[in-house]
């Protein structure tokens, strides 16, 4: 991509909708509260306001890049499109049997994750495919229009067929989409052996159920989006940021809105990826903390950790497998209710509870003189004078301390005979338990150590947060960038064009079939190239193939990359080696004489990452830097006031010392530098925090 260019990217959160325009590398960002009834109005609100900010006619931009959590808040708040689902008959329960395990063992009223689709509509056909495509009971093609009647009776908006080993032999979808579709063309219809073409039938079903649950809400979103931007004469391509890193055309996000799932989160971890090359880090910990939401993700070598598999609406919070799985690419973070609108309450066992639900952007704190009467992080930190009431989003938005004090009280202070500056303290350092916890399960689960690790924080509410975190997590060195509070939109503009294909394929290594998975992966390859040639043209392509490997009998595969080229039978002892490193890694052993078998097989095609935006410090100075005043703050260290300086970040110069406590404030956010630590600038222009003995 043309570092020239003029690009455009967009976050919609569930709190603030972040903005950053890159003119030439420069950027120029803004924050506007989100318009969660009407979400293309906020965007459209905020590139008005950006490119007013930076003087920029809208036919100069030459790309508009988009990321919203649409998709995962519809799918929460089961506020999607009223599903049908065509299963094979005698299957129309597998959706709702779900793994048939207990994911809390010792809980005997134990909540289990609704699905999408309730059982009334849950309908079947009469066929039967096995394992190897071969089919064993042709469709019955009588059977498809019995379902008319009922498609009409409930007034079904949308379609998922999730007939039985379709991943092998799709014909039968295909042929119930294309009879529904002639009596009903404008239906939505989603087919698991595209939208998951993968074994396993749960997570294939719960995934296209997903994606048709969300397809009508997300299509007619985007469309009305895309219509916008070129009534306002935005006619640059629009682009959609997906969850596994990537983003891709508008039409793809389209099809597959399952995708876009998880797509804000993702553009921060790209951003702390990109950060931590520039920086030579070799392990970070991303922490992004928004208005809603936290996300930790894991960051080695530079990129973050990748999965195929994510949970959605957790019934248990951190309980793996309380929530609704979706197979697709994501990158592998964890999430918590716990942002700076997190609600604060008094839980059933008379103890402090934060999250998971949210002020939002209306009414939101109770600070923001909107309406708000529950206590938020946001409300502690104003009271803990953290954040200052006159300057709060570069005074454009002045808060009420009075508000906020008077709604910690009432709701959590007086409960435990607390007074309002105790209440808030605990409200605080609840939430930053939780995220550190969050933390600690996350690494465990995956074998990683933390304390080694270097924390990049963004989002508006993490640099208040990230040092007592740190703390927590015995984590020595902390980063905040440069835009910090709009991180996510910043990683769009850094992400590259991509997509992936994924196709089940079964495959023994002792008897590798090699011109069958030749011959796939040219029909994969030839898809993905399908989706992006129109949007990148005749640029090179990077190309990415992963097996999905394990040991015969084994329950879970382990992703192993392969190699770009045709295999042949003497590429056997390459996938061996490459599977038994990969295997070794993570349980610190290998299996010996044991067979491996390929189940799946992935195909990603990329283009090369965009050119990283870089803000350079505009000078070098070992002085002391000068504070811009003082402000009474509560540091945890102390477990009182301090007195602490205040500092304009943009004053601040490279090399020069700040030390705590201190807050170094700029127009969307505040970093918060307690005793014991102390910041600098460095050449890139982010501020680098060291914990001190």
């Amino acid at each position: 991509m043309d570092e020239k260019q003029i690009k455009l990217a967009i976050d919609i959160g569930g709190t603030f909708t972040d903005v950053a325009l890159d003119v030439a590398g420069r950027l120029i960002t803004t924050k506007i509260a989100t318009t969660a009834n009407a979400p293309a109005e906020g965007v459209m609100q905020g590139v008005s306001k950006v490119m007013s900010l930076g003087g920029i006619e809208a036919p100069s931009v030459s790309l508009f890049i988009h990321g919203t959590t649409l998709a995962t808040n519809a799918l929460i708040e089961r506020k999607g499109a009223k599903t049908a689902l065509i299963a094979t008959q005698g299957h129309r329960d597998s959706v709702e049997m779900a793994y048939e395990n207990r994911f809390e063992q010792y809980d005997l009223n134990i909540d289990r994750p609704q699905p999408l689709v309730p059982r009334y509509l849950r309908w079947t056909v009469k066929e039967r495919v096995d394992a190897h495509g071969k089919v064993l009971i042709p469709l019955d093609s009588e059977s498809v229009p019995s379902l008319f009647a009922l498609i009409e009776k409930h007034q079904v908006e949308s379609v998922a067929i999730g007939l039985l080993h379709a991943y092998a032999n799709h014909t039968h979808e295909m042929e119930v989409a294309r009879i529904l579709k002639r009596r009903f063309p404008h239906l939505p219809i989603s087919l698991s052996s595209e939208i998951c073409p993968e074994i396993r039938e749960y997570e294939r079903q719960s995934t296209t159920c997903a994606n048709a649950y969300v397809q009508p809400m997300m299509a007619n979103y985007l469309r009305e989006l895309e219509q916008k931007l070129k009534q306002y004469g935005l006619n640059c391509p629009l682009f959609v940021m997906t969850s596994g890193g990537g983003i891709t055309t508008l039409q793809a996000a389209i099809k597959f809105p399952i995708r876009l799932v998880e797509s804000g989160p993702a553009g921060g971890a790209i951003l702390a990826s990109h950060l931590a090359r520039s920086c030579g880090l070799d392990r970070v910990l991303a922490y992004d903390m928004g208005g809603t939401t936290a996300k930790i993700c894991l960051i080695d070598d530079g990129k973050p950790l990748l999965s195929r598999t994510f949970e959605v609406g957790r019934v248990y919070q951190h309980r793996k497998g309380s929530g609704l799985p979706i197979k697709i690419p994501v990158v592998e973070m964890v999430e918590i209710g716990t942002g700076g609108g997190s609600l604060a309450s008094i839980d059933r066992l008379g103890r402090i509870a934060v999250g998971p639900h949210s002020a939002g952007a209306y009414p939101g704190p109770a600070c923001y003189d909107k309406g708000g009467i529950h206590p938020t992080v946001t409300d502690a930190d104003v009271v803990l004078g953290r954040i200052d009431a006159n300057t709060f989003a570069g005074g454009s938005l002045p808060l009420k301390e009075d508000l906020a004090r008077r709604a910690i009280c009432d709701h959590v202070g007086v409960n435990l005979d607390m007074d309002a500056t105790a209440a808030a303290f605990g409200i605080v350092e609840i939430a930053d338990e939780d995220m550190a916890n969050a933390a600690r399960v996350h690494a465990i689960e995956r074998g990683k150590e933390l304390s080694d690790r270097t924390m990049i924080a963004f989002g508006g509410a993490a640099p208040l947060h990230a040092a007592r975190i740190a703390q927590k997590l015995n984590i020595k060195e902390i980063i905040i960038p440069r835009n910090a509070s709009v991180g996510s939109a910043v990683g769009f503009l850094q992400a590259p064009i991509a997509f992936e294909v994924v196709r089940s394929c079964h495959q023994l290594l002792s008897s590798f079939d090699c011109e069958a998975v030749n011959e796939l992966l040219k029909t994969m390859r030839d898809e993905a190239d399908s989706v992006i040639a129109e949007a990148v043209g005749d640029r090179d392509l990077t190309e990415l193939r992963t097996a999905y490997m394990r040991y015969v009998g084994q329950g879970h595969e382990v992703d192993v990359p392969i190699p770009i080229c045709k295999l042949t039978p003497q590429d056997v002892d390459v996938l061996t080696t490459a599977f038994e490193t990969a295997y070794e890694n993570l349980f610190a052993r290998t299996i010996p004489n044991a067979d491996i078998e390929v189940l799946t097989w992935a195909v990603s095609l990329q283009t090369k990452e965009f050119i990283e935006v870089v803000s350079l410090a505009n000078s070098r100075s070992s002085k002391k830097p000068k504070a811009d005043g003082q402000r009474s703050v509560f540091d945890p260290t102390d477990g009182g006031f301090v007195v602490a300086s205040v500092y304009v970040r943009d004053d601040l110069e490279a090399g020069g010392v700040v030390q705590g406590p201190a807050l170094i404030t700029e127009a969307q956010t505040t970093t918060f530098v307690p005793q014991f630590f102390r910041a600098h600038v460095d050449d890139l222009g982010n501020i680098l925090m060291t914990r001190v003995q």
